[in-house]
């Protein structure tokens, strides 16, 4: 088990914290309206001096304590969106529906197994000197054949990063599934999930719940005309 430095952790927090939140603060701006660039870098500024404050007065002291650190996949995602959002560019979505359920079901799995409930030794396995380190380097492959094929290249993009910095610095915790899980972006992840499943019954449900257009009355008088009676006794 090799851990990460406490100095370039404490750092990492900080910095990656930040970036999280202000593109939570920035998601809050309207997609059709373009932020300006002034008052993203205010807000990115802003997120990075309340994080770099000392102990308890920085956010990223209390976040820890309910969230330990973002992982370098999240870090990489808002990172992303706050590129989108300086380029003023928002087509797509940064976390797709499939990309989002395999984060669901990996994230339950891990969960569950921290835990003690499925006690099968999976999460902890994220610190093994040879198993982790090969899936690291499997994923970083794939992640690169995406980037050189033109496939998700943002995600692709922060998930070569994330291993990047579990390969060289071993942050945030030592533990390859923290470099590419933690609880907010599993919570992303799920929403994502349900947020996709409301849109499918809406879609499906529209067309039987579609109204009934009655006839315009001159229509109806013009038909009623057609079948008259005295015309047809005439």
């Amino acid at each position: 088990m090799i851990l990460p430095e406490l100095s370039w952790q404490f750092l990492y927090g900080r910095l990656a914290w930040a970036v999280v939140l202000a593109a939570l603060v920035s998601s809050a701006w309207p997609t059709a309206w373009r932020l300006p660039r002034r008052a993203l870098a205010a807000i990115v500024a802003a997120s990075s001096m309340l994080m770099a404050l000392p102990g308890s007065a920085s956010g990223a002291w209390h976040l820890a304590l309910a969230f330990q650190y973002p992982s370098g996949l999240l870090l990489g995602l808002c990172a992303a969106a706050l590129l989108r959002r300086w380029r003023g560019a928002g087509s797509g979505a940064l976390l797709p529906v499939g990309a989002a359920a395999v984060i669901a079901i990996l994230g339950t799995v891990l969960y569950l197994d921290a835990f003690g409930l499925l006690s099968r030794g999976w999460y902890y396995a994220g610190f093994g000197p040879n198993g982790a380190p090969l899936v690291a380097l499997l994923l970083a492959g794939a992640c690169a054949w995406c980037i050189v094929q033109g496939r998700r290249r943002e995600q692709a993009a922060a998930l070569l990063g994330a291993l990047a910095l579990f390969s060289l610095a071993r942050l945030p915790s030592g533990n390859l599934w923290d470099a590419v899980l933690d609880p907010l972006l599993w919570g992303w992840a799920l929403v994502t999930l349900v947020v996709a499943g409301v849109r499918r019954v809406v879609r499906r449900q529209a067309p039987l719940a579609a109204p009934v257009v009655a006839p315009e009355p001159a229509l109806q008088a013009a038909g009623a005309e057609s079948y008259s009676p005295i015309k047809e006794s005439s």
